[in-house]
């Protein structure tokens, strides 16, 4: 019997996933001109381009968009059913990798608790944080990663999720700041301070300063910067107010019962902002996967626990 070669599989379902020849040698390990017989060889053997060109870029076929969940999904099941049975989970011989998409705040915060309350009951397991500079389900979707961590967002309506806890923003500036010292603090005098506000997109603005036009009034911005690590640093490092969630707090020297002397004044804001629901996210072909269920559980818990309530 003249048997397909499967591992044609691997690649077109890559293929599929990065709509370009270059990516897909790169996240294979391949050479360009490896990947262009491969693709060669998948036309061949499915009568269709799959790939055509549209102006400098590639795009797929409506056979292509067509058969872009099913390859993927046939690829997971064959991963699946070759990988060794964790019917009965033994943690302590447990050999796997598992890949978490977070913000660097949240590793900041429970990246350490959860390492090592993973190496107490599973040595063998390796943690792997990926960076999140935008939302987006592919990672789930396309199984690049076990779990996401984040607010829900668009990430379609099969994505699985569980609450992990809730935030809210809270206004910091330099211990010793005047408005530590003032005591009212005001929607006007909390406006008029110069600010330093978090932005991946170049917006700079937010529920806050929709609350703040009601008003009449609007912050004085005075630089964005990517992230709130970095609002905290410079907040503390200058007279500029930093909008951040409660959370970015956690293991601030003499905050939260923390030792050390305090560097940082934290005050609630001079608006009502909603609470933020911070989610544990996974695709459902990880469902009834023990480990994977072991580490959404664990995660969980360790969360619960840095933030109760």
């Amino acid at each position: 019997m003249n048997e397909p070669d499967l591992n044609l599989l691997i690649a077109l379902d890559v293929l599929l996933a990065e709509g370009s020849v270059a990516s897909s040698a790169r996240r294979l390990g391949l050479s360009a001109s490896a990947m262009s017989r491969t693709l060669s060889r998948l036309r061949a053997t499915v009568g269709d381009p799959l790939l055509v060109r549209a102006g400098r870029n590639m795009v797929l076929t409506p056979y292509a968009e067509e058969i872009r969940e099913r390859t993927q999904n046939a690829v997971f099941e064959a991963r699946s059913i070759l990988r060794p049975s964790t019917a009965a989970l033994n943690l302590a011989t447990l050999e796997r990798s598992f890949t978490l998409r977070t913000n660097a705040g949240f590793i900041e915060i429970f990246g350490a608790v959860l390492i090592a309350a993973v190496a107490a009951v599973a040595p063998f397991v390796q943690l792997r944080f990926m960076p999140k500079p935008e939302k987006s389900a592919k990672y789930l979707r396309e199984g690049l990663i076990d779990l996401e961590v984040g607010v829900l967002g668009e990430m379609g309506p099969e994505i699985r999720l569980t609450a992990l806890y809730r935030d809210k923003f809270v206004g910091v500036v330099r211990k010793g700041h005047p408005l530590e010292m003032d005591g009212d603090i005001t929607a006007a005098k909390y406006a008029a301070l110069g600010h330093v506000v978090v932005s991946r997109h170049e917006q700079g603005t937010g529920p806050v300063d929709a609350l703040l036009a009601e008003m009449n009034l609007q912050r004085k911005i005075v630089s964005m910067v990517p992230g709130f690590p970095a609002a905290l640093a410079v907040a503390q490092a200058s007279d500029l107010v930093a909008l951040v969630p409660a959370t970015f707090l956690l293991n601030q020297p003499g905050l939260n019962g923390n030792s050390g002397e305090a560097r940082l004044f934290v005050f609630e804001l001079p608006v009502k902002t909603n609470d933020i629901t911070i989610s544990l996210m996974w695709h459902p072909r990880s469902e009834a996967d023990p480990a994977h269920r072991w580490l959404r559980q664990l995660v969980l818990s360790v969360c619960r626990e840095k933030v109760p309530g």
